[in-house]
This record gives C-alpha cells, structure tokens and sequence, in this order.
C-alpha cells in the first residue's frame, strides 16, 4: 500500500475550513493524523508536516484596532508584525479617520496581513466588520473612554478571547507619585481610566499597557525629539524647564509594541494587570540635548528657567516641565520583556529621516523660546 503526504490545507476563511474538513479527512491514510480546528478564528492557516506526523492547524487569531494617529499612531503597525511572525492570523482594523498617505497607514502593505478599514467609533459600522469571524486575542488601540469601546462586550460573549489587551495611557498617574512611578500609583478620573474599569467589569481577560512618550521608524508624530533637533541644527539654545534633569521614559516603538504582544502564550499570568510600558533607559532632558547635539555635530546649548515665571501656550516644550517617568519591572518580571532598543543608538538613523524630510529648512517660529529668553 502507497502512503500519501496529508494535502496541504491553505489559508482560508473559517466556513471554507470546516468545509473542507470532510475532504481532508478522506484524502488521508488511516495512518495519516489530522488536528481538527477548534472553533475559533478569522481564518486558519495551516501547514503539513514531514511525513509520519500529525497536519498542524493553527487557530489563534488576532484583531487590532488602531487609532487615526498621534502618540499611539505607529503601535498597530509593529503589532501586526510581531503578532504575524508569532504565528497569529492578523486582522488590522484601522479607524476610517487617518490619513492612509502618511506612515505608518501607507506602509500597511508590506505587512502581508488583512487590513480593514471603519469608523472605529461606530459600533453598528465596526460589527458589521467582523461579522462571521471570530478572534481569540483583541488589541484596543482606539478606545479613549467607555463610550468609544465598541467590540468589547462582543469579545466577551461572542468570541470568549484568551486576552483583550487594551492600550492605556501613562498620563492618567498623578504627577505627584513618586518617581519613577509603579501601576499602583495614584491615578486620575480619565476616560482611558474608565476603560480599564468598564474591561474588569465584563468579566474579560483584559490586560492594559499605559505608554509614555514613543518614537519609532515611522512615527507620525515626531514632537517629543523634533523639539531638540529643531533648535539644535540651527544653533539655538534649549530652554528647558526646572534644572533641565529631569527624567523621561521615551522608547522605541517597536519596544512598546513588542511588550503588548508578549501577552500571547502568558495569557493567564497577565490577565487582569496593568503593565506600565515604557524603556528603562530613562535619559532626562538635557541628556537628550546633548545626544542630538552629538549626533547632528554641534555644540549643544541649553539654559533653564522657572516655568512658574511664563504664560507659555500648550506644546512650548514637549515634556512635562516636573519629572514624569515609569518603571516595567513588572513587565519584565511577569512578561520576560525586555526593551531592544535605546534611544543614544536610535538617534542617528532618526536624525537621518528628519535631514531626509527637509525638516532642518523648515521656517520655525521660536516664540516661546524668545519669550523665555528675554
């Protein structure tokens, strides 16, 4: 009697799979194994093995959803990445609000995942999106406020998922916590508070990550760095607030990403925690004037004032002017994460895509910085 390979079962949508379970099971020799799907999952992707061993079908599916931009802008896209070399069927939905021309939305197609597009805060629009599909991990980068959590009740009753993580924000902590600040620290009365909230009320296997200041590759908001090298290659003085040493959690993006998606395979260890997620190279402000100043080959100049003394407008300095920083020993702790990268070292090619993009010739009004300097 000929043996015969087990055929190979391509990515398909979960009615194909079940579909063609029967045909599958049929073409294969009785010493041939098959690993039914379980009944969860957007799509199934597959793979045979050599022979003499079971067909492997892997079910996990994973559903991000990602804001129009800002701050958080550039998180969905390395998730997606990560999530898809973990092995996950990824689903990217993307708030209809953003602008698809700019980075990181234009680089989506290079990620070999599903991309969908809806209004993020239309929660008849957003189901009608996932209709039919199912997914065993959800990644919430949308929701500012319990009003805009569209799909987490579905997760719960529909899809019953391993893990709802949910992007948080670091700026709910007072500023009074001691610093660096751990997630038992005091909070406020914000929205995303209140997410956090609404997710432990559900019942969910929620998980939340509370960000600080993050840069990466394809950044759509370049403030918090752009602050120093604005002034810096063109010979100006930074004007920092308070004695200048004050320190900051400011981390690569792809750090930020990879801390959140390391809740797959650790969903029970990390459910129901708050992670504070940022590096532990905390570098303070004069620190970062100095490395940009290294980099860009000039001299760097910084003088400090009392903020007290000034009635700056919103975003005169991109920091807050006290000293606001985290720790994630928890997470290194808990999750085995651990940052790659560290900001010194990922300056140069930062630099790089700011001389790139004719940001050093851009007209810059200094206002705030005359206003300071007299």
């Amino acid at each position: 009697r000929h043996t015969r390979e087990p055929p190979l079962l391509p990515t398909m949508s979960w009615s194909s799979v079940a579909a063609s379970a029967a045909v599958l099971l049929a073409s294969c020799s009785q010493t041939d194994a098959f690993v039914a799907p379980a009944a969860f999952g957007a799509r199934a992707s597959s793979r045979a093995a050599t022979r003499g061993t079971p067909l492997s079908v892997y079910m996990d599916a994973a559903l991000i959803l990602q804001n129009k931009g800002g701050g958080h802008g550039e998180i969905g896209f390395h998730m997606a990445k990560q999530l898809k070399d973990k092995g996950l069927d990824v689903t990217l939905m993307q708030d209809s609000a953003a602008k698809m021309d700019k980075n990181p939305f234009s680089s989506y197609g290079d990620l070999g995942v599903e991309v969908v597009t809806a209004d993020l805060s239309n929660k008849e629009e957003v189901q009608s999106k996932v209709a039919g599909k199912s997914f065993t991990h959800v990644f919430d980068n949308f929701s500012k406020d319990v009003g805009t959590c569209t799909l987490a009740e579905t997760a719960k009753t529909s899809w019953g998922v391993k893990s709802y993580v949910y992007v948080s924000s670091g700026g709910m902590y007072e500023a009074s916590n001691a610093q660096p600040m751990k997630e038992d620290g005091a909070t406020k009365a914000t929205g995303q508070r209140g997410v956090e909230e609404h997710l432990d009320g559900l019942g969910l296997p929620w998980t939340s990550f509370r960000p600080q200041y993050i840069y990466g590759p394809k950044t759509n908001k370049r403030d918090y760095l752009d602050w120093f090298i604005d002034r810096v290659v063109r010979d100006r003085t930074c004007p920092l607030p308070g004695d200048g040493k004050q320190l900051a959690s400011v981390t690569n993006c792809e750090d930020v990403a990879a801390m959140m998606t390391s809740v797959v395979g650790k969903e029970e260890a990390a459910a129901k925690q708050v992670f504070n997620c940022g590096t532990d190279d905390l570098v303070s402000y004069e620190d970062i004037c100095s490395m940009v100043a290294k980099v860009a080959g000039k001299q760097a100049k910084t003088m400090t004032y009392d903020p007290k003394n000034f009635d700056l407008p919103k975003g005169s300095f991109p920091f807050r002017n006290t000293e606001f920083a985290v720790t994630p020993d928890k997470a290194k702790s808990i999750l085995g994460w651990s940052p790659k990268n560290r900001l010194e070292a990922d300056l140069p090619w930062y630099y790089q895509q700011y001389i790139d993009a004719g940001l050093d010739k851009k007209d810059i009004k200094f206002e705030a910085d005359e206003t300071i300097m007299g």
